[in-house]
């Protein structure tokens, strides 16, 4: 073989290994910020938005050259490549989201907002957005956690007693189906204050999915987990910490997601009861002033909490069910 032949086999392999280092899908979503960051720096806008123009086509193309780099790097990690397409797609979003706003004006003002509108919000009051994320945290902390452990309470009791499950299960499904903001006036008239009656319809709209899923799970456990560890000589105890509720734990998690949920919906109504602060107060107060770019940045905010605690309560489940893999 021939000097000429062998180094024209070492570029093609050459070639060949750094396409296969490249993250194409890197290279896609640093051309479509850059693609965004253009359009809104140098497409004059028919419709003036702040002055955060600027500062938003410099973020969008900080991040392009954040994914070219990374991209001709070769190491984009597990979680950013599973997440390639969509950086592609935010990308082109924005791009659409600033022409079809800011540029030619097609969604108008002031229903409708560009990127650099929600920027301006976070950048001009991000203090109040703060307090109210504070304030929102506070309620639902002490709604969802006192109603999750209920409703859990309430649920191994309904599966494990017949009797209590005769008495308690029809109250259950009378109240389940009733939408938690249909409580408004009772709570009116049985707590004392605004701030306790926001806490209980919190706290209903995640109990009661919680205490139906958990009856569920305790009442499916197979009777003869209880048979083998009655021989052993297990008490009643025993079997409901032991064998009754880790049973059950699927069904529980079911129960959590859908009770974290329902919380967030019920959570917007709850702060409108004469609430001073909290992102439901936020959005009301700034809905009656038609600051819809804020209603909109507050949205993305409780979108963006609601999906971490939805995040953290999947590794939750996964490190308590870890046992279960391979078997569900």
């Amino acid at each position: 073989m021939s000097d000429a032949v062998r180094d024209e086999i070492r570029l093609e392999s050459g070639t060949a290994a750094l396409h296969t280092r490249i993250w194409k899908d890197g290279v896609f979503a640093a051309a479509s910020w850059f693609a965004a960051a253009g359009i809104t720096y140098l497409l004059p806008d028919t419709i003036v938005w702040g002055d955060k123009t600027a500062l938003l086509a410099l973020l969008l193309a900080a991040g392009g050259l954040a994914f070219l780099l990374i991209a001709f790097a070769g190491r984009p990690g597990k979680a950013l490549a599973h997440y390639g397409p969509w950086l592609i797609v935010i990308g082109l979003w924005l791009a659409v989201w600033e022409l079809t706003t800011a540029k030619f004006g097609w969604l108008p003002k002031p229903f409708f907002s560009p990127p650099q509108g929600l920027l301006h919000v976070y950048v001009t009051d991000w203090d109040r957005l703060l307090i109210c994320v504070a304030y929102t945290a506070r309620l639902w902390g002490l709604g969802f956690f006192s109603g999750i452990l209920v409703g859990f309470a309430v649920g191994v009791a309904l599966g494990w007693s017949k009797r209590f499950a005769y008495w308690g299960m029809p109250v259950l499904k009378l109240i389940g189906p009733v939408p938690a903001s249909a409580w408004i006036p009772c709570t009116f008239f049985i707590f004392p204050t605004t701030f306790h009656a926001s806490i209980f319809l919190v706290a209903l709209a995640s109990g009661v999915p919680v205490a139906i899923l958990t009856a569920s799970g305790v009442g499916q456990v197979n009777r003869a987990f209880y048979d083998v560890a009655r021989t052993l000589g297990a008490g009643t105890r025993y079997l409901v910490l032991k064998v009754a509720i880790p049973a059950a734990l699927p069904n529980v998690f079911v129960g959590l997601f859908m009770g974290l949920y329902y919380s967030f919906a019920v959570l917007v109504v709850a702060e409108m009861l004469g609430a001073k602060f909290g992102l439901g107060w936020y959005l009301q107060f700034n809905t009656a002033y038609s600051a819809y770019a804020n209603v909109y940045a507050a949205l993305i905010v409780m979108a963006l909490i609601c999906a971490g605690l939805v995040r953290l309560l999947f590794i939750v489940r996964d490190r308590l069910l870890g046992w279960q893999k391979g078997i569900l």
